[in-house]
């Protein structure tokens, strides 16, 4: 049996490593759904994680991401989570993560590649003012809560979707 067989797999990393893209290639591969935690509380919320950051802020918008993870991660069917990017965050996330059964894999990749994907990005209020330095300090901020909830890490860098979509399904394995 394999590690991810009758487990969630969760793609955890920093805004722009592609984690839904990543998400939907396995979910394809394996026959399961992607759940996007980005995608859900848009649809739980109707309202883009822009509007809620804007109008609510910060600390309303992470407890939102929180309720969504916990309920990505008790939904029984095994499926692919593609969680946002600062769920790491919050100490509770961190304990759900860790002490579910789930196989959690950090997509990680060199911040210039990051800055590159996200330059455009308009649903990332994070990163209006200066996305190069936010996603240097963001990386340092949350290089350890990676760590410490990964059961795998796997690097993004010259890779293409399909291949880290192998290599996610290797460590898995």
């Amino acid at each position: 049996m394999s590690v991810c067989e009758g487990k969630h797999i969760v793609l955890v990393g920093m805004m722009g490593v592609g984690k839904s893209s990543v998400g939907r290639v396995l979910a394809r591969q394996l026959h399961r759904p992607l759940l996007d935690s980005d995608e859900l509380i848009e649809e739980r919320t109707g309202r883009t994680v822009r509007e809620i950051w804007a109008s609510d802020g910060e600390a309303s918008f992470r407890a939102i991401e929180t309720e969504t993870l916990l309920a990505m991660l008790g939904d029984g069917e095994p499926a692919v989570l593609a969680a946002a990017g600062g769920v790491v965050l919050a100490e509770a996330n961190r304990s759900a993560l860790t002490e579910s059964d789930a196989h959690v894999v950090w997509l990680l990749a060199n911040v210039d590649l990051l800055v590159a994907r996200v330059k455009n990005g308009v649903h990332r209020p994070l990163l209006d003012d200066d996305p190069e330095g936010i996603l240097r300090q963001m990386y340092t901020d949350r290089e350890a809560l990676y760590t410490e909830v990964a059961d795998a890490v796997v690097s993004v860098d010259h890779r293409s979707i399909n291949e880290v979509a192998q290599a996610v399904l290797r460590c898995a394995g």
